[in-house]
């Protein structure tokens, strides 16, 4: 027993040793020098222009945490974090924090009060700039997200709950995560506790820089799980100066679809591993076409960016301006090919079109059956040519997650498929055990199908 109770004594201290050869950090000092340059927003809409069906703040798996709006039939009253960026008042802050407000009210950590314009906001980032009249404000370092590693240590300042300039802490679990329909935002993944009111608040790193602004948390609850997001403070920034100079955000478009590569699609093409982006849509007329990306290609390189996955793509293709050349690496026919394009604006409505009609009724395929086309799966698919999946009859077919009511577009490399006799003869030209990839629509977008046989 004394034994024992020696090696817990010598366990305890050489913890404490270790504790201390790690050197810790103490976040007193960096609280101490960042939290006056931190906010608090309440923004406030009058009651007659608000919704009678506004969305409650819980039905939302990925919740923006501002804190919950009031009640119908009251001025609405909404509130979050922000901080500032230039001694002369400029603040940032998300944008579903002020969404909407007519009256915007910035409170110091000293307990100053302004009334904040809006110089703007957008949507795609969720990010918005304020002004207060002020001189000689504290202000905060900005510092960048493309520098932070896996592992290291972050701070964050807000009003969780209203309970303003709340100092949490935690580690920088990922980067480049996407999140819903925010493609042009590669967000920072971090375990920071935050929680509604902590939006818009900055996420600081040790030299007491700014690289993110807390904006979302993963959540089955509303309350903080252990999973947070903030946009890297270099997209803010980016959008920060084209608000402040355009009053607008301008973004590039290359106009494709993609989708991610997988195991049997990476083998089937002769990748060394799943990686890039994998083209299913090329829109006509686009940047994309002109620079002679075709699907079937596989965006390995954008702009001196590797792209690991098709969600790497979007982000940088939003950060260049439109008219800008770009070279870029696509993995075609076994070979890496070097393309340039020039970029078009996201605001250009591309999309792509399809081929003509078919005359033919029903074939049965390898594990399913399909059949032409009608006007009704015309009208509802948006297709004009391809042919419809109408039954699955194979188990492995199921689990390559081709469904019913797809479009097939396209088999294999080169095969497009615009009726019933397209889709027999390419069947019929493939080899006994080479796998089935197929182009197919689905929901307004293309995708890519592998079918192991």
């Amino acid at each position: 027993m004394r034994k024992l109770f020696i090696i817990a004594i010598l366990a305890t201290f050489s913890g404490i040793g270790l504790a201390k050869q790690m050197s810790l950090p103490d976040f007193t000092q960096l609280a101490e020098t960042t939290g006056p340059a931190v906010v608090n927003i309440v923004a406030r809409d009058n009651a007659e222009e608000n919704e009678t069906n506004a969305q409650q703040p819980n039905e939302e798996l990925f919740r923006f945490f501002g804190i919950p709006n009031q009640p119908q039939n009251r001025d609405r009253v909404s509130g979050g974090s922000g901080f500032i960026i230039s001694a002369d008042g400029l603040i940032l802050t998300n944008r579903h924090v002020i969404d909407g407000a007519d009256k915007i009210t910035v409170t110091l950590l000293d307990r100053r009060e302004y009334e904040a314009e809006l110089i703007g906001e957008d949507e795609a980032s969720d990010i918005a700039v304020l002004k207060i009249d002020g001189e000689n404000l504290p202000k905060l370092a900005i510092g960048s997200a493309e520098d932070l590693k896996i592992g290291e240590w972050v701070m964050a300042i807000g009003s969780p709950l209203s309970f303003e300039n709340t100092v949490t802490k935690g580690i920088v679990s990922a980067k480049g995560r996407a999140i819903g329909n925010q493609q042009y935002v590669p967000f920072i993944q971090s375990d920071v506790p935050i929680n509604r009111g902590n939006s818009g608040g900055p996420l600081i790193n040790l030299d007491g820089e700014v690289v993110g602004i807390n904006t979302l948390i993963f959540s089955s609850t509303g309350g903080y799980m252990g999973i947070s997001f903030s946009v890297p403070i270099d997209v803010a920034m980016n959008v920060a100066e084209q608000l402040q100079k355009n009053g607008t955000v301008k973004r590039g478009l290359l106009g494709v679809g993609i989708g991610n590569v997988n195991q049997a699609m990476a083998d089937y093409l002769g990748m060394e591993k799943p990686m890039g982006a994998l083209v299913n849509q090329v829109s006509p007329g686009s940047s994309a076409e002109k620079a002679g990306i075709e699907i079937g290609d596989v965006i390995i390189s954008f702009d001196g960016s590797s792209i690991k996955t098709s969600q790497s793509l979007p982000p940088v293709v939003g950060r260049v301006m439109p008219d800008t050349d770009v070279a870029l690496q696509v993995f075609r026919d076994g070979k890496v090919k070097t393309l340039t394009a020039k970029l078009d604006a996201l605001s250009d409505d591309l999309q792509a079109n399809s081929n003509s009609n078919n005359d033919d009724e029903v074939a049965a395929g390898i594990g399913f059956s399909v059949s032409k086309l009608s006007e009704q799966d015309k009208e509802r698919t948006g297709e004009n040519s391809g042919v419809i999946v109408t039954d699955i009859t194979d188990k492995d077919v199921e689990r390559a997650n081709l469904r019913v009511g797809d479009v097939i577009k396209r088999i294999g490399k080169k095969a497009d498929v615009s009726d019933l006799s397209d889709f027999s003869d390419a069947i019929d030209e493939l080899d006994e055990d080479e796998p089935l990839v197929l182009l197919v629509s689905r929901g307004g977008g293309n995708t890519f199908i592998v079918i192991e046989r």
